[in-house]
């Protein structure tokens, strides 16, 4: 299976989740599924001060900054999987 498909496989497991992940972990996830989707946060686009979530979610995805897409999908990956081991899928 490509990374391609194994990034695929656990963006659709994250779904499939017994329960929802703590924030931190979300934060995590969201950053590295962005990082590996999109590249680079771009600092325009930075959220309004009133915008917490968004902001929190904003430099979640800056604190990935230069990391290439491979190792965003891997690290999503192996994030995935540990999820699925200590949650588990319905």
């Amino acid at each position: 299976m490509s990374l391609q498909e194994q990034f695929d496989q656990a963006a659709a497991n994250v779904k499939k989740l017994k329960s929802l992940p703590s924030d931190s972990d979300l934060l995590e996830l969201y950053a590295y599924f962005k990082q590996a989707t999109v590249g680079d946060a771009d600092p325009a686009n930075k959220p309004g001060m009133f915008d917490l979530k968004g902001k929190a979610k904003f430099e979640a995805w800056s604190g990935k900054k230069g990391t290439s897409k491979e190792d965003a999908q891997k690290a999503y990956i192996a994030k995935v999987e540990s999820l699925v081991a200590s949650i588990g899928l319905q």
